[in-house]
């Protein structure tokens, strides 16, 4: 389809052309461009006008139809051009792709014209006022072309997603969601389940990575080694993949700006304009109330409850909100991770949402107060991300043989049920308790964690929350040393196996990976023997 919009100096059509290409993708087509491009002038509106109208009178108005033609044969989604300014030129797009143009053209008052004139800031050197610009003839007799488009919307007060769904109703692009294009990845027990180097070995599938959360968990990943806290875990093992941080995102913007330096992920990132920032009171304020629960003290908490107490101007606890939107240094990344989801589906691509911690450490289905600050099952992790339940595909709910929590200063941070120490997995399992030992501290905190024997009605609970379509199991090898090193399900013990099969019994879903050490290669997929 070509869409071509029409309107006045300031009506809006730029940012329409943007909106749609965010809702069901394509290619938007700059007609001020063509101009530049087909008689080298400069950019400046004067001279913009003048070199239109040679073109008009030299290709008799096709030259808008001749430079959408260029495109048509490798097009990929809508041709958006942007815009079209004489009656002639829609008619000749007309004929040239019968019944795959739609003409919107938008008016607007003539004081909000004006005013925004007055404040848009481009690359185009305008003319000193308004009214030069709209003396010039052709731009005079723009509203002319409102008698001859398919919509004519009124863009007084631009909302630009209500235009976009005017200017597509009827076209069959906007549908109700049925591509189910999203997997989501969550901790099925108490964090540190091992996610992110299950992210990381599923990330090449996705053409879309995205996570939610905040500073206060860290998901460590192997080959190349590195700990990520806000970044999606598979940023260095998918490195076409776009990355999105959601708008339920808390981010601290010391540990963010370093992990997006070391990791070189700039070009590829985008940070939702309504995440918020953790301030150093956030922090201060956790350091003092919060150890008791074992907490990271991040400030991600503190954080999340100015969000939703300093709504009403005057901050009541704490400092002002600031949205990622408001800090400068986050200016090259902010922008509607809704809008780039929507250019993922409309696109057929994959995404993959990376949730955080565990789901037993949830604000509302955890053992209260020992629970985290947020929501932390399926359901909130696509709550905070802007992803809606019926694009979701599978949920992979991720599992370890033996539960943690990461420790306090008394020892206890919340239930776990039946505790044991590291010496108990080691004799189990035939591995260095030193090595145990040393895994088992936390990717943020660097406190000792917590062990427990495994919990499968913990974990059936988990899979019914979560709405688990499938499990990963991870730390294989702490049931046996032997399975370390496994490359496919038959050279797992027996046990191993045994052990497999009774949480697929008990769940209902199929354990599909499994991690038989910590590396990215020793992962089975499948139960080839």
């Amino acid at each position: 389809m070509v869409v071509a919009l029409s309107g006045a100096v300031g009506s809006g059509k730029s940012t329409v052309a943007e909106a749609l290409v965010a809702v069901v993708g394509g290619e938007r087509l700059s007609t001020r461009r063509m101009i530049i491009d087909l008689t080298g002038v400069e950019s400046e509106r004067a001279a913009l006008q003048e070199a239109g109208d040679r073109l008009d009178v030299d290709t008799g108005f096709s030259w808008v139809a001749d430079a959408v033609g260029a495109k048509w044969d490798e097009a990929d989604g809508l041709l958006i051009v942007d815009a079209v300014r004489r009656t002639e030129q829609v008619d000749h797009l007309r004929r040239r792709f019968p019944g795959a143009v739609r003409h919107v053209h938008l008016v607007a008052d003539a004081e909000v014209l004006a005013k925004r004139h007055e404040e848009r800031r481009h690359n185009v050197i305008e003319l000193g006022s308004y009214d030069e610009v709209r003396s010039h003839v052709t731009e005079a007799g723009v509203e002319n072309l409102a008698g001859k488009a398919d919509v004519v919307f009124d863009a007084s007060r631009l909302d630009v997603r209500s235009v976009a769904a005017v200017a597509l109703a009827g076209l069959g692009l906007v549908k109700t969601p049925t591509a189910r294009l999203v997997d989501v990845v969550v901790g099925g027990q108490y964090g540190s389940e091992g996610k992110g180097n299950v992210c990381s070995y599923l990330a090449p599938r996705y053409n879309v990575l995205m996570r939610v959360g905040g500073p206060n968990a860290g998901h460590r990943v192997r080959d190349p080694d590195f700990d990520f806290v806000h970044l999606p875990s598979g940023s260095l093992h998918n490195r076409d993949a776009r990355l999105l941080i959601g708008p339920g995102a808390t981010l601290s913007l010391p540990i963010l700006l370093d992990e997006i330096e070391r990791a070189g992920v700039a070009q590829r990132l985008s940070i939702d304009p309504q995440a918020i920032i953790i301030e150093d009171g956030d922090i201060a304020i956790e350091r003092a109330a919060l150890d008791v629960i074992g907490s990271t003290k991040q400030g991600v908490g503190v954080a999340t409850a100015r969000k939703i107490l300093n709504r009403g101007g005057e901050p009541v606890f704490g400092s002002e909100v600031r949205l990622a939107r408001q800090v400068s240094e986050l200016q090259p990344y902010v922008r509607s991770t809704w809008a780039e989801l929507e250019k993922a589906y409309a696109a057929g691509e994959r995404t993959m949402l990376e949730g955080t911690q565990g789901t037993d450490l949830s604000l509302h289905h955890g053992a209260w107060p020992h629970v985290t600050s947020r929501e932390t099952t399926a359901s909130g992790c696509m709550a905070d991300a802007g992803i809606p339940p019926s694009r979701v595909d599978r949920v992979v709910m991720v599992v370890r043989t033996y539960p943690i929590r990461v420790g306090n200063a008394s020892g206890y941070s919340g239930h776990m049920g039946r505790e044991i120490d590291a010496a108990v997995v080691a004799e189990r399992s035939g591995k260095d308790v030193e090595v145990i030992r040393t895994t088992e501290v936390g990717t943020r905190s660097g406190k000792p964690r917590r062990m427990a024997e495994f919990d499968l009605g913990q974990v059936r609970r988990a899979a019914a929350l979560n709405g688990a379509t499938e499990i990963a199991l991870t730390f294989a090898d702490y049931i046996d040393a032997g399975n370390e090193g496994a490359r496919s399900f038959g050279q797992l013990t027996e046990g191993t196996r045994s052990f497999v099969g009774m949480m697929e019994d008990a769940t209902g879903c199929p354990v599909r990976l499994i991690a038989s050490g910590p590396h990215r290669d020793d992962v089975i997929e499948g139960r080839e023997a």
